[in-house]
């Protein structure tokens, strides 16, 4: 995968405005459900780039030091050679002075190729380096996109979840609102008060049932009175009569 492509889809993910895109869903749990798999994956195949993209650069930064160590090296060794070549020719020995001086020149070539060569990867490693900074930066702003992500599908779940309990809720006030339980209640009610009311009825009714077994006594005591006082006249007494 290209840098750049990495860079571009990064950049893509980073950026997707989620609300925008759930205004759009016919299903938004299951478009944030799908967004979250695409996430996911997404994520982990930019890691594995960009993985990828860090071990280059730290291979090409391994062997800019590694140029820098042998530019080093090579030079020790030419300041070796020079100094050999010096202490020959002051001992008398041109000959070997002259080769020890053209091992010096070679060992500087190597130097001044190794310096060369550290010096075109300077611009090289500067720009990886930028690159990995991008795609690090990337990869946190696509982590959190997906935490959030996460939590409007969780948010959106739990809502679905209440909304359905509410809806179970108000159909079973519905139900109640139909059967009204209260106009059971009053028609037991009222069957009630018609068999107190019944109650009431005949106990009135045997109140007055007695009083009249009461007034037929009564009327029964004044004809027995009325009958001993005829008896007593007819006696000729008159000691009955009261007045």
């Amino acid at each position: 995968m290209a840098k750049q492509s990495i860079l571009g889809r990064i950049s893509q993910l980073a950026k997707a405005n989620i609300n925008a895109l759930l205004d759009q869903a016919e299903d938004p749990q299951l478009m944030l459900d799908q967004m979250v798999r695409d996430y996911t994956n997404s994520i982990a195949e930019t890691e594995s780039a960009v993985a990828q993209t860090i071990g280059n650069l730290r291979l090409a930064e391994q062997d800019y030091r590694e140029d820098i160590d042998n530019a080093a090296d090579w030079g020790h060794k030419a300041l070796a050679a020079s100094s050999k070549a010096d202490q020959l020719r002051a001992a008398g020995n041109s000959v070997d002075a002259d080769k020890f001086d053209n091992l010096a020149k070679v060992a500087l070539g190597r130097q001044l190729s190794s310096e060369n060569e550290a010096k075109s990867a300077q611009p090289s490693i500067a720009s990886q380096t930028e690159v990995v900074a991008q795609l690090k930066r990337g990869l946190d702003g696509m982590r959190g996109k997906l935490t959030e992500l996460v939590a409007k599908r969780d948010e959106l779940v739990a809502r679905s979840k209440t909304a359905a309990a509410q809806l179970q809720v108000n159909d079973a006030l519905k139900s109640i609102n139909l059967l009204d339980p209260t106009s059971d209640s009053s028609r037991f009610e009222d069957k009630i008060r018609r068999e107190e009311a019944k109650v009431l009825g005949q106990q009135e009714l045997q109140a007055s049932t007695l009083d009249a077994q009461f007034e037929s006594l009564e009327d029964l005591g004044r004809q027995s009175e009325v009958e001993a006082r005829l008896a007593a006249l007819k006696s000729g007494g008159t000691g009955a009569i009261t007045s």
